[in-house]
Order: structure tokens, then sequence, then C-alpha cells
């Protein structure tokens, strides 16, 4: 009786190190075929000792492949799971393979970019920019291997997962759980992104409202200050006490507009970039359009 081939797990983890290369040669005809294959050579090589089975094995992993970098490895241990099988004698042929491929690549796509690009993102970019900001030199290098610790983890306990449960998946797949995850990670991607607005998103209105001059003693006489460092402990100790420093209160159109919501005008100019994005405004011309206008209305003195 021939000896049951089995992919063993340094097979699988000379894989799962190979797949983070998934998009390495891709191209507009096949996409990430090119990547899919370079992932399974060592599956290949274990699995068809001859020539030529090799070859056709290299041959029918070059088929049209294209999913998000991330989620394509539960596909790549469900494939695994039946390169195996076939191995064995167990009669998978190529347009099964293929289908399985083509079946899950489409619905495990709309979750990559909430799970990653919305969420995940999001979250460590803006702890690491908070920390960068202040000068600590933990914000990058946090961001770094976080950043590889969750993706890297997350393509490999889930090529597991495919490989474990092998074509089994697809029932899961056909079902409600996968809607709930997308939708899911959608939800909590937009909120993050919403909380990051009125931190990231600053537009300030300059135009003057109102000029009102304040009574003596509400500000800071600049003139009748000691001279020396004793002057600067005086206007500090009358600043902590509510003196203004100016002898007018002006109002400007910024203010009134953070009275009425705070962040309106950074909110309103992000939900105009996204409704541009919906319209298929290239980005490009967007970053332009925003920084032509900065310019003018800093020149007109409007911002």
């Amino acid at each position: 009786m021939a000896q049951e081939l089995k992919l063993s797990r340094r097979d699988r983890i000379s894989i799962w190190w190979r797949s983070t290369f998934i998009q390495g040669s891709w191209n507009y005809e096949r996409m990430q075929n090119g990547g899919w294959a370079f992932s399974m050579i060592p599956a290949i090589k274990r699995l068809y000792k001859s020539k030529e089975d090799r070859a056709a094995a290299l041959e029918r992993h070059l088929e049209f492949f294209n999913t998000h970098p991330y989620v394509a490895s539960p596909i790549i241990g469900v494939t695994l799971a039946l390169e195996e099988e076939r191995a064995n004698g167990v009669p998978v042929d190529n347009k099964a393979i293929q289908g399985v491929k083509v079946g899950m690549m489409g619905p495990l796509a709309g979750i990559g970019d909430p799970m990653f690009w919305f969420t995940v993102k999001p979250i460590l970019g803006a702890l690491a920019a908070s920390l960068a900001m202040t000068g600590n030199i933990l914000g990058p290098i946090l961001y770094f291997v976080l950043w590889n610790i969750i993706r890297m983890g997350f393509m490999w306990y889930t090529q597991e997962l495919g490989y474990k449960a092998g074509s089994k998946i697809t029932d899961d797949l056909s079902g409600g759980l996968l809607q709930d995850i997308t939708k899911g990670a959608a939800i909590l991607g937009m909120f993050i992104l919403g909380s990051l607005v009125n931190r990231w998103v600053s537009v300030a209105f300059t135009p003057t409202v109102s000029k009102v001059q304040l009574d003596e003693g509400a500000y800071i006489d600049w003139d009748k200050l000691p001279a020396g460092s004793e002057g600067i402990k005086s206007a500090m100790e009358q600043q902590a006490e509510g003196r203004s420093l100016s002898e007018y209160e002006v109002t400007t159109l910024q203010d009134n507009l953070d009275s009425l919501i705070p962040g309106l005008a950074g909110l309103l100019l992000t939900l105009l970039c996204m409704w541009l994005l919906r319209k298929k405004v290239s980005p490009i011309v967007m970053i332009l359009g925003l920084f032509v206008v900065g310019v003018v209305f800093h020149v007109i003195h409007l911002m």
C-alpha cells in the first residue's frame, strides 16, 4: 500500500511565507496568478514527484486569481487540502479546484477592505500618529510591529483553518456568517473613521464677524507690565486669572461655526470628498483641487 502523501507543518509555513508576496507579479490579464502559483510551489514539490505532474499542477494554478491579499490565505488552505486529496488518488479534477478558488475569492474579497484598510489600519495609524506627533519614536515602531503581527497572524491561522476544514469551509461561506462579518467590519471601520475626522481634518475660516472692546481690567495692559522676567511672570498670572491677551474680543466665522457644531467644516469637507469618490473622481484630482482652493482662500483671507 502506497504511503499517504501529507503536507508537513514546514511545508505550510513555507507556503504561508510565500503568500505574503502574492501581489509580487500582479498583472492585468490574470492579476495575482503568478504570486498564487509561487505560493503553491512547496506543496507541488511535496505532493507530486514526476516532472509532468508538477508542470500540470503549476499550470493549473496559473489560472486567473484575484482577491484581497490577506484573505487569500483561507483559500490557499482549502486548495492545499484539495491538492493533497488529489495526490492521494481522490477524484478531484482541475475544474473542482479552480471552482473552489473562484467561488471563495469573490465573497472573501468583500471583507478584506473593511477589516484591514478601514478598521485595523486607521486604529493603528491613529495610535502611532498620536505618539509620533509628541516626538515619541515608538509611534512608527509600534505601527510596524503591530500591523505585521496582526496581518501575518491572520494569514497563518486562516490558512490553517482552510487547510483543516478543506472543501467543507465553502458551506459556511454560503450561509449568512460571511455577510454578518462583512457588515460588522464595515460598521466598525466607518465608526473609527468618523471619530478621526474632527482630529485630523482641520478647517478654519478667519473672517471677523464682530470686534468688541473689553472693559479695563478684563485684559492685560501690556504697557503697564514691569520690565524683564517680572513682566512675563505678571502677564502669565493675569492670563491664568482669565484676562484676555487683547483689549478686543474678536469673534470669527469659525468661532460661530464651532459654537453651532464643533468640527462642522471638517465633516462637510470629508463628506464632500466621499461624494466625489463615489462619482469616480480621481483622488489625485481631489488632492490638487484642495491644494489650489486652500491657497486661494488663504490669499483672499477667507481661511
